[in-house]
């Protein structure tokens, strides 16, 4: 999964795509990680909004970005402030 197709891309920058998942003051739990994988076996992508005050800044929440990633084996699409889209490569 080394580039993301321009037909993703493009849907995970859609303001009109659904957020599915919030993550609150508990952070990422195990929990949301095993939402997040059920959620991408069966939709190629997923919308996530961190709640104010779970990240301090930028870096801190391109780290959680990219742990969400990490454990549920998909890539950032798409990021922007408190949102992100998890592609599951399908």
């Amino acid at each position: 999964m080394s580039k993301i197709p321009t037909r993703i891309v493009r849907e995970s920058s859609d303001s009109e795509l659904p957020i599915t998942v919030r993550i609150g003051k508990s952070g990422v739990i195990d929990s949301v990680i095993d939402e997040l994988k059920n959620q991408l076996s069966s939709r190629s992508l997923v919308k996530i909004k961190l709640n104010r005050g779970v990240a301090s800044g930028s870096s801190e929440r391109m780290e959680i970005f990219s742990t969400l990633a990490t454990k549920t084996s998909s890539v950032v699409s798409f990021s922007r402030g408190n949102i992100v889209v998890l592609w599951s490569g399908k």
